[in-house]
C-alpha cells in the first residue's frame, strides 16, 4: 500500500470512526499487512463455524518466507489455499489496479474457493472498510473493485497483466489433466511478469509431471544454498508432524512395521515423534492406507513415493522400494546389455538398458529424447559402449519398427534403417490388439517382482512407470478405461516391449550370444 493510499484510508477511517480507530497510531495499523491478515478477515473453520482468521504456524511461516515464485508441498488441512486467497484479496482491497488469479483443479473447486474464500471474507468485512472499496462486478467467479483491482477463480488463466497467481493442487492437475497442466505452464505462468508473485501449492501425485519437476529444481537450489533470482522458485515444505492438532493422546497398538518407520525417521532425518503423534499417524494411516505419505508426508521425498490413483503398477513398485531394489545397480561387464524401445516420430523415443541373469532383470540405464533421427539413438548406444563398456544383445522394439520411414529417400523401414546402422538382433514385438493395453500391463506386472533398478540412471524412466495410469473420468470422478497418453506413456510402452518380447523369445535370451561387432556402431 502506497503512502498516499495509507493516508487516504487513515482519513476515511477517522471520518467514520471505524472500530474506534480514530487515533492516528491505531489507524496506521491498516497500513500493516500482517496486522490486517490477523484482524480484518472472517472465515468458516473446518467445522463450518464462522471465526476470525488468524494465521496458524504454517501460514505464518509462509508469510515470513514469501518469495516472488513459491512452490509449496504440504500435508493436508493446513489452510494454505485459504491463506493465499486472503493474501490476494487483501492486496486487491488495499492497492489499486491489482489483478489476482486463482486456478483450481476442477469446476467444483472453482465455485467452492470463490464462494468460501473470496466472497465470504469480503462480505464479513466491517461496513466502513467496504465503503472504501466496493465491488463493481460480483459474479460467481470474479470480483472487480472500485479501485480497479480484480480477483478471479477459474480452471485456467491467461492475461498479460496478472500480478498475483495461485495454482491450487497443481500435482493433481499434472497427473489427471496433462493438457491443462501444459496450458498452465505455457499460459498462466507466462502471464505473470518477472517480479510479481506466483504460488504453486499441492500435495504430491506421483514422481512425474511438472509439479514434481518444479519441486525437484527448487529443492536443488535450496540444497545448494543458491541465491535465488526473481525467476527462481523457492521451496516451502510443511510436514504433518508440525501441526499441533495432529495427535491422539490415547494408547494405540503400533505394529512392528510402523515402529520401524518411526525409527527410520529418527535415524535418517532426526524426526523424533512423541507417543501422541505416533498414535495419530497409526490411526490415520489405517484409513488412508498407501495414500498416507501423499496426504501427510514426513519428508519431501516420501510425499512423491505414494501411489498415483489409477496407476497400473503402483503397488508393485512400492514393494520394490520397500525391498530396497531401487538402488545402485552396476553394469556387469560379463553380461550382455539388452534394450527396450518405443518409437515416436514427434513424440518421445525412450530406451531402457538392462541385463538379465539368474532370473533377475537388472535395469542399469535409461535414455529418452524426441524430435531427432534414429542415427542419434545409435550414436548414444555407441557412446555408452565406448564409455561404459556396454556389449549389446537383443533389442526389443514395437511392431511399427517395420513401418516405412518416410524421412528416408529409399523408403526403408525403421528396422532396416537401424540394421543399416549396424544394430542387429532386433526382436519385433507383435502388436497388442487390446486398446486398453491389458496384455502388456499384465506382462509388466509379471516381471516387476524380478526387477532391480539403478536409482540414479533409471530415475526418469521409473517415474514414468509409477505414473502410467488410466484416463480420468470427470463425470464419474473415477479412472476411465484407457491408458492416459502423457509423458509417462512412451517409457512405459518401451518397458512393455521388454516384458512381452522377453516372454516370447526367452529361449533365445538364455543362449550365449556373441557381442555385436565393434564396427556396428
Amino acid at each position: 500500500m502506497s503512502s498516499s493510499e495509507i493516508q487516504t484510508v487513515k482519513a476515511r477511517c477517522a471520518e467514520v470512526g471505524w472500530a474506534g480507530l480514530t487515533d492516528p497510531e491505531k489507524t496506521a495499523l491498516l497500513g500493516n499487512k500482517r496486522w490486517r491478515m490477523d484482524n480484518l478477515y472472517r472465515i468458516r473453520d473446518k467445522r463450518g463455524k464462522e471465526v476470525q482468521f488468524k494465521m496458524n504456524w504454517a501460514q505464518r511461516q509462509l508469510f515470513r518466507a514469501i518469495w516472488y515464485l513459491n512452490i509449496i508441498l504440504k500435508a493436508r488441512q493446513l489452510g494454505m489455499t485459504t491463506f493465499i486467497c486472503l493474501y490476494f484479496l487483501d492486496e486487491c482491497l488495499f492497492n489499486s489496479g491489482v489483478e489476482a488469479g486463482i486456478i483450481a483443479h476442477n469446476l467444483e473447486d472453482v465455485s467452492k474457493i470463490f464462494r468460501r474464500k473470496i466472497q465470504f471474507p469480503y462480505s464479513r468485512l466491517p461496513a466502513d472498510i467496504k465503503e472504501l472499496v466496493w465491488p463493481t462486478t460480483d459474479s460467481k467467479t470474479e470480483m472487480q473493485f472500485s479501485n480497479g483491482s480484480t480477483i478471479s477463480v477459474g480452471v485456467s488463466y491467461r492475461s498479460g497483466t496478472c500480478q498475483y497467481l495461485l495454482v491450487s493442487e497443481y500435482g493433481k492437475i499434472c497427473a489427471k489433466y496433462p493438457e491443462k497442466a501444459d496450458e498452465i505452464k505455457t499460459g498462466a505462468f507466462e502471464a505473470v511478469s518477472t517480479g510479481q508473485m506466483i504460488f504453486v501449492e499441492s500435495t504430491a501425485e506421483g514422481r512425474g509431471g511438472d509439479f514434481a519437476a518444479m519441486v525437484k529444481t527448487a529443492r536443488q537450489l535450496q540444497d545448494e544454498e543458491a541465491e535465488l533470482t526473481q525467476m527462481d522458485y523457492k521451496f516451502h515444505f510443511f510436514p504433518w508432524f508440525q501441526e499441533p492438532s495432529y495427535r491422539l493422546d490415547e494408547d494405540v497398538l503400533i505394529v512392528s512395521e510402523m515402529q520401524q518407520y518411526f525409527e527410520d525417521l529418527k535415524r535418517q532425518f532426526g524426526i523424533e515423534l512423541d507417543q501422541g503423534q505416533k498414535s495419530w499417524y497409526v490411526k490415520k494411516a489405517a484409513v488412508l492406507g498407501d495414500k498416507m505419505k501423499r496426504e501427510h508426508p514426513s519428508t519431501p521425498d516420501e510425499a512423491f513415493e505414494a501411489a498415483v490413483r489409477g496407476a497400473f503398477w503402483a503397488k508393485e513398485i512400492q514393494v520394490l522400494r520397500q525391498q530396497r531394489r531401487i538402488r545402485n545397480v552396476p553394469h556387469d561387464p560379463a553380461l550382455l546389455v539388452h534394450t527396450g524401445w518405443d518409437l515416436g516420430r514427434n513424440d518421445s523415443n525412450p530406451i531402457w538398458f538392462f541385463q538379465y541373469y539368474g532370473g533377475q532383470f537388472r535395469f542399469i540405464d535409461f535414455y529418452e529424447n524426441q524430435g531427432v533421427p534414429l542415427t542419434h539413438y545409435v550414436r548414444i548406444m555407441r557412446e555408452k559402449r565406448e564409455q561404459l563398456g556396454y556389449n549389446y544383445g537383443f533389442h526389443y522394439l514395437p511392431h511399427d519398427i517395420d513401418v516405412t520411414d518416410l524421412t528416408q529417400e529409399n523408403n526403408l523401414s525403421r528396422k532396416q534403417v537401424l540394421e543399416s546402422l549396424g544394430v542387429s538382433n532386433i526382436i519385433t514385438v507383435k502388436r497388442e490388439t487390446d486398446l486398453r493395453n491389458q496384455e502388456g500391463i499384465d506382462s509388466v506386472r509379471m516381471i516387476l517382482p524380478k526387477c532391480w533398478f539403478d536409482k540414479e540412471k533409471c530415475d526418469k524412466g521409473l517415474a514414468a512407470l509409477e505414473n502410467y495410469q488410466l484416463e480420468w473420468n470427470d463425470k464419474r470422478g473415477e479412472p476411465g478405461e484407457r491408458p492416459l497418453h502423457n509423458w509417462a506413456s512412451h517409457p512405459s510402452s518401451a518397458f512393455i516391449q521388454i516384458a512381452r518380447g522377453f516372454s516370447e523369445f526367452q529361449e533365445y535370451s538364455r543362449q550365449e550370444m556373441e557381442p555385436e561387432e565393434e564396427a556396428a556402431y
